[in-house]
């Protein structure tokens, strides 16, 4: 439907972040009007991601904050948007740890200004809301781990009504598992809320995680990637993770931002929609491929303590599990399947490769107080509407590496 955007005035809050370059190029493409919200005229500098992709003279700049009414209230009333892409956020979920009042005044409360600003003067506009799939939070994969959840946070609410609870529908209950989950939790009843109490044109993607070229450093995937390459070119001794036991459901950001396109056309006002790749891969997973890209495969692994070993983790082997069936790696089945988990206690891992052993140091302080162990995406609803997620895995981290064999890109980013 590209003849929809064409001549459509458009508002991307949170344009200078990782999404809003992607999303801005894609609607120049199609022929929108786009206008970029922007806190301060600094945030210009900060914005290479729309330097790189040539979008800084293409897209008007307003300038206004989620976190005061007024300054959005006058940014609507300048751009007089048919359509508001609602993504600015912190969306670290780790620094929502740390400083769990900035999330919510960011998030929810950010939230909740666009949506008023909206209601007092762009009734008309179609909004999508940037949810997240943090939202599900706590998702069960059999009556054992739903068991072994309740003996470590105690009670658990909502219960599970079925088991498995994957893949992720959209019915699925909620138990956020950060203050970024609650506050997106909050600005996802709330989008809801308007769309009920007063008419907007309000829908929530749930978009599940997506990776690409330009991802924050702070970000697992970038850690990975980055430090992958610099291994391979000498500048690291060793790589340093937290958790390589969690299962994501990864996607191209070039595939959520379709979808978020086709959200505001077609998506019901009031509607909740997942967009996700539908399969799961570990953490460490994606480091295994990263070294493939890097030019160093790995044939074998242990604990730096020697034990747990597993030859060929990077095989790649079709699996049929929670009534679905998609990609995995060796150890990924053995993770998912057979219990297979790596402790703190194990220090790390060894892993043999082409260029050599290299040495994976787990740190406890890249760990999350409280973690999601597995989350994976049924986007049916989505795909109705003519949503894919057509990009691999092996795609995706390709982008984050090639992006990391810049060396502008690895000096800036392993400098913060």
């Amino acid at each position: 439907m590209t003849q929809f955007w064409s001549g459509k005035r458009v508002l991307i809050t949170g344009v200078s972040g990782f999404v809003g370059p992607y999303l801005a190029s894609e609607l120049l493409e199609r022929g929108a009007v786009v206008h970029g919200m922007l806190r301060a005229r600094a945030d210009r500098l900060l914005s290479r991601g729309l330097v790189d992709r040539g979008l800084a003279g293409a897209v008007k700049f307003v300038e206004a904050d989620v976190e005061e009414l007024y300054g959005l209230l006058h940014a609507l009333d300048e751009v007089q948007p048919d359509v508001v892409f609602h993504l600015a956020a912190h969306s670290f979920v780790q620094s929502s740890f740390e400083n769990p009042l900035q999330a919510a005044q960011a998030n929810a409360i950010g939230t909740a200004n666009v949506l008023e600003a909206v209601r007092l003067r762009a009734t008309q506009a179609r909004l999508v809301f940037a949810g997240s799939s943090e939202e599900y939070g706590l998702v069960f994969t059999s009556q054992d781990h739903y068991q072994r959840m309740q003996t470590k946070y105690g009670d658990i609410f909502p219960a599970p009504a079925h088991l498995p609870e994957l893949p992720i529908r959209e019915t699925n209950p909620l138990r956020p598992m950060s203050p970024y989950a609650v506050s997106k939790v909050y600005g996802d009843h709330l989008v809801r809320t308007y769309a009920r109490a007063y008419g907007i044109h309000g829908v929530v993607s749930r978009a599940f995680n997506h990776e690409g070229g330009g991802r924050g450093i702070v970000f697992v995937t970038s850690q990975i990637a980055s430090q992958a390459v610099r291994w391979a070119l000498h500048e690291l001794d060793a790589i340093t993770l937290g958790d390589v036991n969690s299962f994501r459901d990864w996607s191209h950001v070039r595939d959520i931002v379709r979808g978020y396109l086709l959200l505001a056309e077609q998506g019901a006002p009031g509607g909740v929609y997942n967009l996700g790749s539908e399969r799961t891969n570990s953490v460490l997973t994606y480091l295994l491929l990263a070294l493939q890209e890097v030019g160093a495969p790995v044939h074998a692994l242990t604990t730096l303590r020697g034990t747990k070993p597993v030859d060929g983790p990077a095989e790649i082997q079709r699996l049929r599990l929670w009534e679905s069936e998609f990609d995995v790696t060796r150890i990924d089945r053995l993770m998912l399947t057979e219990g297979l988990r790596f402790a703190p206690e194990d220090e790390g891992l060894l892993l043999a490769t082409d260029k050599g052993d290299l040495r994976l140091v787990f740190d406890p302080q890249r760990m999350r107080p409280s973690d999601v162990p597995v989350l994976m995406c049924d986007a049916s609803r989505s795909r109705e509407l003519g949503f894919q997620s057509a990009i691999s895995l092996a795609e995706i981290v390709r982008d984050q590496i090639n992006f990391y064999q810049v060396p502008r890109n690895r000096q800036a980013h392993s400098a913060r």
